[in-house]
Order: structure tokens, then sequence, then C-alpha cells
């Protein structure tokens, strides 16, 4: 069966998360979506602990349910550790086949860090140590480095990661089967290194609202058990890992380099001309992912591995109707459209990425079906993010025939 899996999320017990993060809200969104399975997020945190072990059933093997979702056991912890003297941060999303595995894993990670301060908890352990407390409870535990790419706390981020995932986790890199390609980043610009071509490249929303999940997410063929999808990681199962969806990774919010404050956006070789000094304040700016893979990549832009699991970029249909209404995604009138497509299709993600263009056309205002149509073919203006700030993807509206078609739609 095909299942659209959100592997990455947070609760409302993460820092700037919204209160509406439970399980109920997370449901409901996830039914709206068109999201078969999505991550709990944050199992460490005693208190959501005791809430998924309330609300959620044991469903399908390694997997749980509420409702119409199945729930997989995720949590993000970040590692804070020392290497020559210079602190690093990596996060680390775990997956755990089991509560009580997870529960189990808890009591051990309590020794390094007060799990109840924060739903992603900062653990002082290095990352092979994680792995290796997991693997000793449950052979089943899998570890993937959480948006790798992030100039902070990541696996390669320029402010405190690592060159190489070896560096990172030592002998227990043969343990790490995946990397998250992070909101700023795509497959293409991971598959320039070759040092990553064995590993499973997966794709989450680390949402912190109920309506963002799914904005990133994979698309399995598989049965809903923990298991199986976790070997289809594993092995990189090409022919069972349908594709991702991602972002335009020029609107995550550390693409390019820059200084927000200053208000300064540098693509990598303004920076490298500048010699990594903002023109405005005269300080090193944030180096970005784009910069990063730039440094390490040992292929040139475009090339593409024998073995990938395809990909597709994707707007939100909130933002797609925003952008086309000229309103804010959280207004009534976007709102509003938004129930009335998802009325009309079943799901979000049957709008963006399976119903016929005819039938789009047919069924939506032509400006919204337009737009959708533009974002598949990836017919859009990109205006990079940097330093913490949000990328812009524009839509080019059409203001011929389509306008005159939607008149002719309000006359019915």
């Amino acid at each position: 069966m095909k299942i659209i899996a959100d592997l990455h999320i947070h609760s409302r017990f993460s820092r700037a998360t919204s209160g509406e993060m439970n399980i109920a809200s997370l449901d409901e969104y996830a039914s709206m979506k068109g999201i078969t399975l999505l991550a709990t997020g944050d199992f460490t945190h005693p208190i959501w602990f005791e809430e998924l072990k309330e609300q959620l059933k044991s469903a399908s093997p390694g997997l749980y349910r509420y409702k119409e979702t199945h729930f997989i056991l995720q949590a993000e912890v970040n590692t804070l550790f020392y290497r020559e003297n210079r602190a690093k941060n990596v996060h680390c999303i775990i997956l755990a086949p089991s509560l009580e595995a997870a529960e189990t894993l808890n009591k051990k990670l309590w020794d390094y860090g007060n799990l109840a301060q924060d739903g992603r908890p900062i653990l002082k352990i290095e990352p092979k140590k994680l792995v290796d407390t997991a693997l000793k409870i449950s052979q089943d535990f899998l570890i993937i480095p959480a948006h790798v790419w992030t100039p902070h706390f990541s696996l390669f981020g320029a402010n405190s990661g690592f060159d190489s995932v070896e560096e990172c986790f030592g002998e227990h890199t043969e343990h790490i089967f995946a990397l998250e390609t992070g909101l700023s980043s795509d497959p293409a610009m991971n598959w320039r290194l070759s040092a990553l071509d064995r590993y499973t490249l997966v794709s989450n929303s680390d949402s912190h609202s109920p309506a963002k999940i799914g904005r990133e997410a994979n698309i399995f063929d598989a049965p809903l058990d923990y298991f199986e999808i976790v070997k289809i990681i594993k092995t990189k199962d090409t022919a069972r890992f349908l594709e991702t969806i991602e972002f335009f990774p020029e609107e995550g919010k550390y693409h390019y380099d820059g200084h927000r404050n200053c208000n300064v956006c540098m693509a990598p070789p303004e920076t490298v001309a500048a010699e990594g000094i903002c023109p405005k304040c005269h300080r090193r700016v944030t180096v970005g992912v784009m910069h990063r893979v730039e440094t390490l990549a040992d292929r040139p832009e475009g090339a593409r591995p024998e073995r990938t699991v395809p990909f597709r970029n994707m707007i939100p249909l909130g933002e797609i109707i925003a952008d086309v209404l000229g309103k804010g995604v959280q207004t009534k009138t976007v709102t509003t459209e938004y129930m009335n497509i998802i009325k009309r299709f079943g799901t979000e993600f049957a709008v963006l990425l399976d119903v016929p263009e005819d039938e789009l056309c047919k069924n939506v205002s032509p400006r919204i079906a337009s737009a959708v149509i533009k974002v598949r073919q990836g017919a859009v203006n990109i205006h990079p993010g940097y330093d913490g700030e949000y990328g812009r993807i524009e839509i080019p509206l059409d203001t011929g025939e389509e306008a005159h078609a939607e008149k002719q739609m309000e006359l019915f």
C-alpha cells in the first residue's frame, strides 16, 4: 500500500511549539493532509510520553493508532559534547519499535540530561554513545542525523558540525543508515557528495504546529509495519521507497549565507569574495547550507548517483492559496478556500500530487488550479532564505484568460 509518512515532528512540550500539538489535533490535520503515518515527536518528555501511552492503541507491528492516523514513536535530541576543546551540537532523530523500548531508553537518557526540561532535550552525550545506548536496548531502534546541513545543531553544520559521518559517529557509523535532508537542502544537493551515496535520504516536516506537518514527507510502498519501513530505509530499497516530498530548498531559512539583522543575503561566491565578512556590520556572516555543500562536494551540480530515491519539490496548499488570493495563510478567506478544496478532493496531498490537471481546472478556481500546476512544474520565482529567515517562493500568476475564467465561474 502507498504510505505517506512524516517521521519527525514535535509536541507542545518543545520550545517555540504550538499548544495545539496534541494527539487529537495531529490526527485531524493528518487526515486532512493525507498523511498515513505520523511521528509522535518528543517521546523522551515524561508528560508527553504518559499521554502517548494513554491515548495511542497498539495497531500494526511496532506502530500505534489514534482514530484514523497511525503513529510511529519518535524523538529528537540535541547531543552536546566536546571535540578538541570545541563544543559540538548534533541533533539526532530516534525511531523506537515499541513503547516499552522507548521507556527503557528514556530511563537511560536521564543520566545525560533533564528530559523534562524540553521536548527536544539537551543530552551531554556523544552521538556514537547515543547509538550504542539505544542499540543495547533493542537493535530495532533507528538513529537518523537530523537536518544534516543546517548551520547550527547538525552533522555537517558550518558552526559546530563535521566534514563526514565517520568523524561524528566513529566506530558506530555502520549503524547510521539514513540522513535527514532538512528544509534547506534536497536530495539533488546531497547527491553531489559521493560519500553520501550509501545513505538513504529521508525528508520530514520537523513541524512545530499541526498546519505544517507533511510540508516534507516520504512515500513508501509498504505495509503499515514499523519493521518493514525501517528495513526499507536501512537497505535503501528504491523499489519500495517511492519518493520524497521536499520544500524548495531555497525556502529553507539557512539556504544562503548572510546576516538577518543587516538584511544581507549572499550566494556562496559572494561570501567567498567578501572573505566571509558582512558588508554592513563587518562581522562574519552565518554560512548557509548551499555554501557547506559547495565546500564538501566532489561532484558538479546536476550529478546523480546510480541508485537514488526520486523527489518532488512542493509548496503546501495553504501557501499556494494565500499567494493567489494575496492573503495571509491563516486568514479566514484562505482557510475557507482550503477546506472547500479538501472537501472536493479528499486530502491536500491528493490535490498537490495526484489529481489530474483537467480535474483541477474543472473543480477549482482557475488561478488556484494554474498555481498548483505551476508548482508541480517548478515554474516559480525563488528568493533564498538565509540566517534564520525563511526564503520566499513566488508563483507567477496569470492575469489574462484565467482572470476571465475566474469571473465566469463567479456567475454560477
